[in-house]
């Protein structure tokens, strides 16, 4: 799913519903089945990633109801791996777990400074979305592969769980 361009209502082949008054579209792609390790990716405007959280929850929201928790796999004083280059290897990928009361999803989450042709495959790759042969045949294909499998190898961020009802026992 990508969105674009201000004012506008979008639904996309996967059930996503978003009314967006920005001029900054939200960059996510989503799998048509979730629950996969990786479910899918967003792509950041900046590295304020709170400053675009509240737009990035409600596109959510129309897929997953209402979203009641966000993880995450990394701290606050981590800095997103540098898919620029190939020191990305070195480090885990950032992904984000999205639960809303319907459904959850995983997230890459893909740098803001990712070149555009990088970003729009690691979008598809994550998302499950085919691609063509000629795309398939590219470095940058296997990159994105590598770097999708590599987020895949993280492990899932698993929603949490409700919290058990404390049973008291009368005695």
């Amino acid at each position: 799913m990508a969105l674009d361009g201000p004012n506008h209502s979008h639904v996309d082949g996967r059930g996503v519903t978003a009314a967006r008054r920005t001029a900054s579209p939200v960059r996510l792609m989503l799998r048509e089945q979730l629950g996969q390790r990786v479910d899918g990716a967003w792509w950041p405007h900046s590295n304020r990633l709170a400053t675009e959280l509240p737009e990035l929850v409600g596109v959510l929201s129309g897929r997953l109801g209402e979203v009641v928790d966000i993880s995450v796999n990394w701290s606050l004083s981590e800095n997103l791996p540098d898919l620029n280059s190939r020191h990305w290897q070195n480090k885990h990928q950032h992904l984000m777990a999205i639960t809303g009361r319907d459904a959850s999803a995983n997230l890459l989450v893909i740098p803001s400074l990712t070149p555009g042709s990088l970003a729009g495959l690691l979008l598809r790759i994550a998302a499950g979305l085919p691609l063509t042969e000629a795309h398939q045949d590219t470095p940058l294909f296997r990159t994105a592969t590598e770097i999708v499998d590599a987020a895949r190898g993280n492990g899932a961020l698993k929603a949490p769980a409700p919290a058990p009802r404390e049973r008291r026992r009368r005695g």
